[in-house]
């Protein structure tokens, strides 16, 4: 039997089960992956707490990397043996799973499993926030909240691999380190420093073409207040909860502002796609532009554990759960 994570009901890091599963074998253009390393994501959090309603029960967990042991009718382009990795759908938080096979990718030779799990798909987050949702270009400057996370610190990097400068908002001295050793040019203590007057500071009162804000309801009218006129508000996430509500004049009061709630699977829903998407981060970790910080690794049992440190804001870079 294969052992994972169960949700039988929503709440806290409690309700994450360790339980015996029945994984079966692959149906029609299905495999079945053995996985040596899965990735924790904020997104695990919402799924857990029913933010993002999933049908109960399920196995949480939207990335991984490990080997095909099992492949079924029709499945093209992966054999069994093949180092894969993938991001989506839910149901990573086990030893073994089923996934389609056209949702895999094959990892380069020099990618270990840990790094493949750290970066799926918060690597290809940050390529979709910077190279499709809103281009950023060279010269450009940007605010980059949860600077120090993981997410944060890929985006960091890959932005100034652009020529770009990047403000970040992080809690801590330590974090702010960090972050400023991972491209961030000017990290901004939030727990001391009014994030959005040190922007201004930073811009002269330019402010900004786009805040990419992960954080939600705490920075949200915030990061408005940093954008220029037809500047753009990127909301992806909700780490202090959902935003609140607000009137769409609001944006035409602050100056014709455009706002975007992107998600991944939309940006990497056709093969072409996921295909480019992953070989561009491949590209960019290989080359060395973009380094990857594991900052805590968990046992796939201590799934909790790790949600509880996630949630506490104990976390820096990305959080890998062994298998």
């Amino acid at each position: 039997m294969t052992q994972a994570i169960r949700i039988h009901k929503t709440g806290g890091p409690e309700v994450l089960n360790w339980e015996e599963i029945e994984v079966g074998d692959p149906g029609p253009g299905q495999v079945r992956v053995r996985h040596e390393a899965v990735g924790l994501n904020y997104i695990d959090v919402y799924h857990r707490t029913g933010l993002y309603p999933q049908p109960l029960p399920f196995t949480p967990g939207v990335e991984g990397a490990g080997t095909v042991e099992a492949v079924g009718e029709g499945v093209a382009g992966v054999r069994v043996g093949d180092r894969v990795a993938y991001a989506g759908p839910v149901g990573s938080y086990s030893e073994a799973r089923l996934i389609d096979a056209d949702r895999l990718v094959r990892l380069p030779d020099a990618i270990d499993f840990e790094s493949a799990a750290a970066m799926m798909l918060q690597g290809m987050t940050v390529r979709m926030l910077l190279r499709a949702v809103h281009r950023v270009e060279p010269g450009d400057t940007i605010l980059v909240h949860a600077a120090a996370g993981g997410v944060g610190l890929i985006m960091c990097q890959w932005a100034k691999a652009l020529g770009a400068t990047v403000i970040g908002t992080v809690s801590t001295e330590a974090k702010a380190e960090l972050a400023r050793a991972h491209g961030c040019d000017h990290p901004i203590l939030y727990t001391e420093q009014d994030f959005v007057a040190e922007v201004g500071r930073l811009t002269g009162g330019e402010k900004l073409p786009v805040v990419y804000d992960s954080v939600g309801k705490d920075t949200f009218l915030k990061s408005l207040d940093c954008l220029h006129p037809r500047g753009v508000m990127v909301s992806y996430g909700n780490a202090s909860g959902p935003p609140d509500p607000i009137p769409p004049g609001l944006l035409a009061q602050k100056g014709s502002l455009f706002l975007t709630r992107p998600t991944l699977y939309h940006y990497i829903a056709k093969r072409e796609e996921l295909e480019q998407s992953a070989t561009e981060l491949f590209d960019l970790v290989l080359s060395g532009k973009v380094k990857l910080e594991i900052g805590q690794r968990f046992s796939l049992r201590e799934a909790a554990d790790a949600h509880r440190a996630l949630e506490a804001r104990e976390t820096t870079g990305s959080t890998v759960l062994t298998v």
